[in-house]
């Protein structure tokens, strides 16, 4: 297994370990609460989850038309705005969001798995179907900057016969890894200028895997350490030395 730097100024802003479930009816809101008062101590503040759908509608003559938005209380979100850190607890699922600083995978890995243990107690899901991990990373290129590629090595081509020059992007790739059965969806975007003349280049990479979990078992720990490993290779093989200079 490759072994990756630990930077010191790591663009990362936001990292996420998302856990999703399906649990039985007698799960409410009101025993949602009850995994609160578990965390209270840690995340004092409370926030009512929306969930939101909206759709649109095509009529036959080709005109569409936006749906009304419909949605409802899914869970809660707790929060420590001191430490820069969140739990969702939801009818769907968990989720564990740390904000800048971000310090180690293992410190991230180990609260997540506590505060996931204290979910599963109070829910007791019926299974687990999907896990994830994302980072989001905000990688500031110093102007003026001649070529996106001397610092990240996937970027949008212009064609060469239009002007060279490019105010804004956002780009979406997918990409399976079946050793692992699991996939990455990665964007990236750019910010405007910061007054310091730092170009925010937005590289956020989503890597999950949709697979049955029963009962609260090791194995998908395991699961999520191949996650980290499949998100490092994406982060590390995709930017340049040039980039790492930067995190230093």
């Amino acid at each position: 297994m490759n072994e990756y730097t630990v930077f010191p100024n790591a663009p990362i802003v936001e990292a996420l370990l998302d856990i999703r479930v399906e649990l039985t009816e007698k799960i409410t809101l009101k025993i949602l609460e009850e995994f609160h008062e578990k965390v209270k101590g840690r995340f004092p503040e409370k926030q009512q989850r929306i969930s939101f759908q909206a759709g649109v509608k095509v009529s036959p003559e080709g005109t569409a038309a936006a749906l009304p938005t419909s949605g409802g209380i899914d869970g809660y979100l707790f929060k420590s705005s001191q430490e820069k850190k969140m739990v969702q607890a939801r009818l769907d699922g968990f989720t564990f969001n740390k904000l800048k600083p971000y310090k180690t995978w293992e410190m991230f890995r180990d609260e997540a798995r506590d505060l996931w243990d204290l979910y599963f107690q109070t829910t007791n899901p019926v299974r687990v179907t999907r896990i994830a991990l994302r980072y989001i990373n905000r990688i500031e290129i110093p102007l003026p900057m001649k070529d996106f590629k001397e610092y990240i090595l996937t970027t949008p081509e212009i064609a060469p016969k239009l002007p060279q020059i490019l105010n804004q992007f956002f780009m979406q790739l997918v990409i399976p890894n079946p050793d692992i059965q699991a996939t990455a969806i990665i964007h990236q975007t750019m910010e405007i200028p910061t007054e310091n003349q730092r170009l925010p280049l937005i590289f956020d990479i989503d890597v999950f895997q949709n697979r049955t979990y029963i009962e609260n078992k090791v194995e998908m720990w395991e699961e999520f350490e191949k996650l980290r490993i499949f998100k490092n290779e994406i982060f590390f093989n995709s930017i340049t030395d040039k980039a790492k200079e930067l995190f230093q």
